[in-house]
């Protein structure tokens, strides 16, 4: 189950260009600092995103669209557009992936993977500095411009030996603006092959109600529980 929860984390393809050399104001202890503030305001958050998976040996490059919703009580939806529509949805311990081309609906119990998969699946969507520090090495890389937003770059080290076994090292671009994710990108260990998320059209603290993050399936939809 863990390959299919990876997948789902690594929610990304714009070039970023580094700011000048010296221009850098953002130390690391003051990043960590503004996420801890910035996490006590954070309820919910939509946003169109683009996902890239990149496998290096064969230089492939796959590409989905969609959109997300997140809200900070464990609650998460993504709807990928055609031409591979699916939708994936999160509720507490709960995971669903309904596939309509074949009206199937895959549903997981994240059970003892909750942690290992929170780390991952709610990487930078309202996380505090402190907790980003209980999971990872944090190393900050710089400033940069990207889609001419100013945002700062960090890099992830898991310190896990199970998280370790799946992400060598997550690079994540926080907005200044709003101090949430502007793109992701995680490398899967022993691969270098890698996931590139971007994120647009961001929208912080939207209503979102309880309906959005209920199982709204059509009828006759087969229903599996993959083991793993």
């Amino acid at each position: 189950m863990l390959p299919v929860l990876l997948a789902l984390a690594c929610l990304a393809c714009a070039a970023a260009t580094f700011s000048a050399a010296g221009q850098n104001h953002w130390t690391l202890e003051m990043t960590m600092r503004q996420l801890d503030q910035e996490a006590r305001s954070f309820h919910s958050l939509t946003a169109d995103m683009e996902r890239t998976k990149v496998t290096v040996v064969v230089n492939d490059k796959s590409t989905e669209t969609g959109k997300i919703f997140v809200r900070r009580d464990d609650k998460m939806r993504i709807e990928f557009n055609a031409p591979n529509e699916k939708t994936i949805l999160r509720a507490g311990n709960e995971l669903f992936m309904f596939n309509p081309k074949i009206k199937q609906v895959e549903e997981y119990d994240l059970g003892k993977h909750r942690a290992l998969v929170d780390q991952f699946l709610l990487l930078g969507f309202g996380t505090s500095g402190t907790d980003l520090q209980k999971g990872y090495l944090v190393t900050l890389i710089g400033e940069e411009e990207m889609d001419k937003r100013h945002v700062v770059k960090l890099e992830l080290t898991p310190k896990s030996d199970d998280a370790r076994k799946q992400v060598s090292k997550i690079h994540i671009w926080l907005d200044e603006s709003t101090w949430l994710p502007a793109q992701q990108q995680v490398f899967e260990t022993g691969s270098g092959d890698y996931f590139l998320i971007r994120y647009i059209n961001m929208v912080r603290n939207p209503p979102l109600s309880d309906n959005q993050f209920k199982q709204h399936w059509p009828k006759g939809v087969t229903r599996v529980k993959p083991q793993g």
